[in-house]
């Protein structure tokens, strides 16, 4: 870690707090985008549940969703899986020099195993061969945290042994890569992922040299500046991201386009006109000041905490008593309910069903001054809270809305695709 007289630099984004401290301001750029849409690589993601526990009962899960890619200027290179996220900005990857428990559950970066590995500073500076100390960077997600160093590396997407590494095509680009030394087991032990990628704007980054995206557009000139993510609707399904452009196949229609909003913030985020259930608006977004952030690394659909309360009663509906006597059987993502829907700024509209917000198990609930008890379905939703200027009126949409949308990311127009999923 640098003196403490070094200079600070902070960026303070949804799900990941970055505190770098350097010696030298940043020497950042602009990154420039192709527009010749000639190459796509798409990886395929694997997804796993980790259960959530409640009074020793399972009560929900957790998903991640990841793929593969290989760090490294010359074969071997070495593989990592890694969730695509777009709710952070920097690749991070665990190093050899993590000696923990944590670390050692996970392939781990080997600084030596590489000779296109270059030691460097978070703005690229080199590192003395006699340098006593370094940059470090601290990365908390949620409960969790990452210690890490930097290096100047070559990545490329996927594993090697896919149709991409077939054709020679790999995506590879130079990019600067955060080590983790330490990580905490809460939550990088209770994932098989070994890392994050992060798809966020520029602004979620220390520097644009961090950005893969980014990157990629600016190296990489025929390849177009869009990537687009699919999450299979079940667990059969493939789910994939595709960068340079999007499948025509995973859509459904035309996309709707979305301009980002507050693009300086860093996040994948639009503005919402109005918000209803069924045909009841939501009052707290009556004014077109509500926001979606686009978040590729959340489980749930979070919602304002303002708002929670009012949504969790006009989305819960009671099972119908005549299957109390089968209540083991009963999915509520099958009972009808009233849709979730949102309506953009740019005049697109998304919804959500039942199926999407629901809470697979029914909750046991008695009748107030009685002995009587009902079932009633209620919905995912995680209340969020967040200051200005992120917040407070902000959705964050996860897993269950990107289940029902092929959603388009546009790097060169600052833009969000929607269009409902082809089902595969």
């Amino acid at each position: 870690m640098a003196a403490a007289h070094a200079t600070m630099h902070q960026i303070c984004i949804l799900f990941l707090l970055v505190c770098a401290i350097s010696s030298q301001d940043s020497a950042a750029r602009s990154p420039q985008s192709g527009d010749a849409p000639a190459t796509q690589f798409s990886i395929p993601l694997q997804k796993q549940y980790v259960p959530v526990q409640k009074g020793g009962k399972v009560v929900a899960y957790k998903t991640a969703y990841f793929g593969s890619l290989q760090v490294g200027g010359e074969e071997p290179r070495q593989t990592f899986t890694v969730v695509f996220d777009t709710g952070s900005g920097h690749l991070i990857l665990p190093s050899t020099s993590c000696r923990s428990e944590t670390c050692g559950r996970h392939r781990r970066y080997s600084r030596a195993a590489s000779p296109s590995a270059v030691d460097i500073e978070y703005d690229g500076t080199l590192i003395s061969p006699d340098a006593a100390e370094r940059d470090q960077v601290s990365i908390a997600f949620g409960t969790g945290q990452v210690l890490g160093e930097f290096v100047r590396e070559v990545v490329c997407l996927g594993d090697g042994e896919g149709a991409e590494a077939k054709s020679g095509e790999r995506g590879c680009v130079n990019l600067r890569v955060v080590l983790a030394t330490e990580m905490t087991e809460d939550p990088f032990g209770l994932f098989a992922f070994d890392g994050v990628l992060g798809l966020g704007l520029d602004a979620l980054t220390l520097a644009p040299q961090f950005s893969f995206f980014a990157q990629m557009a600016e190296q990489h000139p025929a390849v177009q500046p869009r990537f687009a993510v699919y999450l299979a609707r079940n667990d059969g399904g493939e789910s994939r991201i595709t960068f340079g452009g999007h499948e025509e196949l995973l859509a459904s229609s035309e996309l709707e386009w979305a301009p980002v909003a507050m693009k300086e913030l860093g996040y994948w985020q639009v503005k919402i006109k109005s918000v209803r259930v069924g045909s009841t608006v939501v009052e707290d977004c009556a004014d077109g000041s509500c926001r979606a952030i686009l978040d590729t690394g959340t489980s749930l659909l979070g919602v304002p905490r303002q708002s929670a309360r009012s949504l969790h009663k006009m989305l819960a509906r009671q099972v119908a008593p005549e299957r109390y006597d089968d209540a083991a059987s009963i999915d509520c993502r099958t009972v009808a309910g009233q849709s979730l829907e949102f309506e953009l700024e740019s005049g697109a509209i998304v919804s959500l069903g039942a199926e999407d917000y629901s809470r697979p198990t029914p909750f046991n609930i008695t009748i107030s001054n009685s002995s009587a008890w009902r079932l009633f379905c209620r919905s995912l939703l995680l209340p969020v809270d967040m200051p200005a200027p992120l917040g407070p009126k902000v959705f964050i949409w996860g897993e269950p809305m990107l289940r029902r949308y092929y959603t388009v990311y546009d790097l060169a127009n600052k833009r969000v695709g929607f269009t409902l999923a082809q089902a595969r």
